[in-house]
């Protein structure tokens, strides 16, 4: 059987100063998009920089990884902002990796929340709106990758915004379709594999009870604390082409 073809996509630039997670770097010829940190929970000038360049190199497609301006918690720790303050860090982030890759000649070509920030996205509809209306609000063909669920469809139809819809290979489920946040472990490597395998070919994915769910999946995310995540990734190379979601949208839809 071909391969198939879907997204593959990490976080990078996770880190700062002294700081850093070195295998990022090994995972860049195993994946089609990166989400590159833009400083408020990770990422210096030098570390986004740095990415920049390899993604250029690699031909990778890059998005901005924006998080809660909190680097000594890692964005992990969850925020009470207004509007106006959401769209304030929204507009600060993206702006900042967009004048960057400029330089160089590149362009961002979606979002993806981090962290806390993601967490709150997935589940609090308010929250999301005014996320992607300050993503939309930069640039109107900036996409949105997020958790595939319910927030998403309703933001995606009131906003327009063109959404990514994203699949963790290597996190559990629990039973309600959510990520298990609290669950610092990893589902096997062959769980991961099977995973790609029934998302790509079933379009479903299966939960903490061994029930499965119906799935909607653009976009594979791979964790890089995952200690097993480069043996994971080229395993799943043998299944799978990486390919950016935008190629993969057009050719669905007969212009490629």
């Amino acid at each position: 059987m071909p391969k198939q073809h879907i997204d593959f996509n990490i976080d990078a630039a996770q880190g700062f100063g002294v700081y850093k997670n070195n295998i990022e770097s090994d995972l860049l010829d195993y994946v089609s998009s990166v989400n590159i940190s833009c400083g408020f929970h990770a990422g210096d000038p030098l570390l986004i920089r740095e990415y920049l360049l390899k993604c250029k190199e690699k031909n990778l497609t890059i998005g901005a990884h924006i998080g809660f301006n909190d680097i000594s918690g890692l964005g992990y720790r969850p925020m009470e902002l207004s509007d106006e303050e959401i769209e304030a860090i929204v507009l600060y982030q993206i702006g900042a990796l967009s004048s960057f890759a400029k330089s160089y000649g590149l362009t961002i070509d979606h979002v993806r929340p981090h962290g806390a920030m993601y967490k709150i996205a997935s589940e609090n509809l308010d929250f999301a709106l005014s996320l992607t209306k300050a993503i939309q609000k930069f640039d109107k063909w900036l996409s949105y990758t997020a958790l595939d669920n319910e927030i998403l469809t309703a933001v995606s139809q009131e906003t327009g915004i063109v959404v990514n819809r994203e699949v963790f290979i290597d996190k559990y489920y629990t039973q309600d379709f959510k990520p298990d946040w609290e669950n610092k472990n990893y589902i096997s490597e062959d769980d991961s594999l099977n995973r790609i395998r029934t998302t790509m070919y079933s379009s479903q994915i299966k939960l903490g009870n061994g029930v499965f769910m119906p799935v909607n999946c653009d976009t594979f995310h791979f964790d890089t604390k995952n200690p097993k995540i480069l043996q994971l990734l080229k395993k799943a190379n043998d299944i799978i082409e990486p390919t950016p979601v935008n190629y993969n949208k057009t050719e669905t839809s007969g212009w490629v």
